[in-house]
């Protein structure tokens, strides 16, 4: 049963962590079109609604489809203070815990409410509202449903990881697997 709980974490931490480092250029772009923006804007007058929509969209890609990989590294709000100093054992049911009654919850609603959100604007091809604004805010939208998957896959992966760290294998233990991404 550990092997295949390994191989399942080992391809779920694989995807969220090629998905991360990927999304993660869109920072660099960020805040280069931000730079751009401000600097038509305040030294020479000039500005165009798309590159204002652009960063916003990219900062949403990444808050988005990013999350996944943020709990892969431990990203995400704890209480520290109570988790830090616990045991390995306290730590993997926190984890177990969380993520069946707080994070599985959390995506399966928002994952229910996006999914008729996303169709309407697939249905409608939807674009920006505003004059010269980008099209294919469908695509924008729908990064709602990759966080809802990529965050939920994550959510098994750290669940199996606790699993298999109460049933004795410490190497598991979700604080040291960054070393462990290369099998």
């Amino acid at each position: 049963m550990t092997t295949v709980f390994a191989g399942v974490v080992r391809a779920i931490e694989r995807v969220n962590e090629a998905v991360g480092r990927t999304v993660s250029w869109l920072a660099i772009t960020l805040v280069f079109t931000t730079a751009i923006v401000a600097i038509f804007r305040y030294a020479f007058n000039m500005g165009w609604v798309w590159m204002q929509e652009l960063y916003v969209w990219m900062h949403a890609i990444i808050f988005l489809v990013a999350s996944g990989y943020t709990l892969l590294h431990e990203g995400h709000v704890r209480i520290d203070v109570f988790y830090g100093p616990a045991s390995l054992r306290a730590k993997a049911w926190v984890n177990i815990l969380g993520t069946i009654f707080f994070l599985f919850p959390m995506v399966g609603l928002i994952g229910y409410m996006a999914v008729g959100y996303v169709t309407l604007s697939w249905s409608r091809l939807e674009a920006s509202q505003e004059a010269g604004g980008l099209p294919g805010l469908f695509l924008l939208k729908s990064c709602m449903l990759l966080f809802v998957i990529l965050l939920a896959l994550q959510g098994v992966a750290l669940l199996l990881r606790s699993v298999m760290v109460l049933r004795g294998h410490a190497e598991w233990d979700p604080s040291t697997r960054a070393s462990k991404l290369g099998h």
